[in-house]
């Protein structure tokens, strides 16, 4: 994951500017607090040319570079992103991703560890909740909301509501070192099944 073995031609692309459909480069997906991004690398053999697509917006473009391998840095919000171009034979590249210095496998896997997702149906559409556990700040849709706290005598539970619904995340042991906290969120008392936090909606 995250290194990608590609060949291409100039007329294969298929993302859409000026009317025509262009196929990416390379393609990933980065879980943040916020949303899974999706970053697109648009690379030309021929004249070198180099364009970042996140979540369908271009973002960074250099129509033509005298190098055709390198790198190139950009950001998702405040997280620092690198792809690096590693020519392979011929017209064939490597394209990798580093998401804050690590490959897109190892922060995926990272990011699974320090959140919590879950994607329940709220009044007919997929709604992502998202627990940061170090910050305990609550996402929903992206969003950061306003929580309240309260102990109880199993251990904590954070507050907040989704429209017109109550949600909590209730945190309690597990008992065992390994597994540490437990979280698990309730919406209208009903619990919610977890969720990857690379699952999109």
């Amino acid at each position: 994951l995250g290194l990608f073995l590609l060949t291409f031609k100039e007329n294969s692309r298929k993302m859409e500017e000026n009317g025509q459909k262009k196929v990416m480069s390379a393609r990933w997906e980065v879980p943040l607090s916020d949303r899974v991004h999706v970053v697109q690398f648009d690379h030309g053999t021929t004249s070198g040319r180099r364009a970042i697509f996140l979540n369908g917006e271009c973002i960074k473009r250099e129509d033509f570079m005298f190098k055709l391998v390198g790198i190139e840095h950009f950001k998702i919000g405040s997280t620092p992103c690198t792809i690096e171009i590693v020519a392979a034979d011929d017209f064939n590249y490597h394209y990798k991703l580093l998401v804050n210095g690590k490959s897109v496998q190892s922060f995926s896997e990272n990011q699974a560890r320090i959140l919590k997702c879950w994607l329940p149906i709220i009044d007919g559409e997929f709604v992502r909740i998202v627990l940061e556990k170090d910050s305990l700040d609550v996402y929903v849709d992206g969003k950061v909301v306003e929580t309240a706290g309260e102990f109880t005598d199993e251990g904590t539970e954070t507050h907040f509501t989704v429209g017109d619904h109550a949600c909590f995340i209730r945190a309690v042991s597990s008992g065992k070192r390994r597994t540490g906290i437990i979280q698990t969120l309730f919406i209208d008392d009903h619990e919610v099944t977890e969720a990857a936090v690379d699952q999109s909606c």
